[in-house]
């Protein structure tokens, strides 16, 4: 296998409308080019810090489901909320339904916090390993700018008055040589005649002044509602669907591309192609996979499932991870899948055979170790 040239799947940005009709016609078009089944897998991370941030994941289940069925896609949430916590974007465990997921959703939340929560992490290297292997990545609002090399703080500037700034993103698009801030509801109408809300809620004048603390690098993207670009990877191009347009650059070096409309990567930027790498993830499968649950689940344990069952059923987030916090202290872990809840022993030292533990050394500091 060595040498052997990875197949990226393709990545798709929404400027908004990712659950309207528009954006199903989008997501029909991406599944359509995908060999069955059709496996998704829908990240928590962005709405992590919300309380009903699994309600937020299963309505875009129940979206994908009802709305995309003749592909009778296979749905998973993957609850990876918080760094530190039992719903860790590392923990393994969790993220297991991810290793064969074929559609990798991430949306809605607060596009500083996936950031941080999801810089560094497993669940971002399983994202970008399954995207080698294929799959298609698809993000919207949040998650949209979270993924470029800088991040808008929408929330902490529009809705709490913080100075003009930009953090860190995720820079998904490094490894292919660009480096982008990527603006969604880029025409975005919503304050009327008294606010321009354009520029995802900055306006006009503030987006001026934000270009002006970006590095000459970095390309503004700018994506309207109910519109999408597509990074097709193995040609070399960006593809717009929806109802409206792409914005690459800013004021005069502006340049649009309305729906339908496709151009050459290279117009982002020093556009290349990743270097071939060997296809890891057939070795992650075969040496990270956590041990399988034994054949016999204990009545108490079953009894807890089945409670927390009923919590999501009737959309009491707050006692259904009550109970999975029970489940876990028990010794199991419990995954959601679209046959239903999916149960084995939890296996704290699987998480050695992924990374590096973290130890203290000379003077307190945190440094790796191999893997024990």
């Amino acid at each position: 296998m060595a040498g052997e040239r990875v197949h990226l799947g393709k990545i798709v940005l929404f400027g908004s409308g990712e659950t309207s009709a528009s954006g199903r016609a989008i997501h029909d078009r991406l599944m359509a080019e995908l060999p069955p089944p059709v496996v998704v897998a829908i990240v928590e991370t962005p709405a992590g810090f919300q309380p009903n941030s699994e309600h937020v994941a299963r309505e875009v289940q129940e979206f994908i489901t009802a709305r995309l069925r003749n592909y009778e896609p296979e749905v998973r949430i993957i609850p990876a909320r918080k760094k530190g916590t039992l719903f860790s974007p590392d923990d393994p465990l969790l993220l297991e339904p991810m290793l064969d997921a074929n559609y990798i959703f991430l949306g809605p939340g607060s596009p500083t916090y996936a950031a941080r929560n999801l810089v560094g992490t497993l669940a971002l290297e399983y994202l970008l390993e399954r995207h080698k292997a294929g799959a298609v990545l698809c993000f919207a609002s949040a998650a949209t700018l979270a993924v470029g090399a800088k991040v808008l703080p929408v929330y902490e500037i529009f809705k709490a008055g913080s100075d003009l700034y930009w953090a860190d993103g995720l820079n998904v698009f490094a490894s292919f040589g660009l480096e982008l801030a990527i603006v969604p509801h880029w025409n975005n109408t919503d304050g009327g005649v008294h606010l321009d809300t354009s520029h995802c809620f900055m306006g006009q004048r503030r987006m001026e002044q934000l270009r002006q603390l970006l590095p000459a690098s970095t390309v503004v993207l700018g994506i309207d509602e109910h519109t999408a670009l597509v990074f097709d990877f193995q040609r070399g191009q960006g593809l717009v669907l929806g109802k409206g347009a792409v914005t690459i650059g800013f004021d005069a070096k502006e340049k649009a591309y309305s729906t339908g409309d496709s151009f050459a990567l290279g117009e982002l930027g020093p556009y290349h192609l990743p270097p071939d790498v060997i296809r890891s993830h057939l070795r992650i499968r075969a040496t990270a996979k956590p041990p399988a649950a034994s054949a016999t689940l204990p009545p108490d344990v079953a009894q807890l499932i089945n409670l927390r069952e009923d919590a999501r059923r009737a959309q009491d987030w707050a006692e259904a991870d009550a109970l999975r916090q029970q489940i876990a202290d028990m010794g199991f872990e419990v995954q959601d899948t679209h046959q239903g809840p999916r149960w084995r022993h939890r296996a704290e030292k699987a998480k050695a055979l992924f990374r590096p533990r973290p130890t203290r050394g000379p003077g307190g500091r945190w440094r790796r170790t191999s893997p024990r």
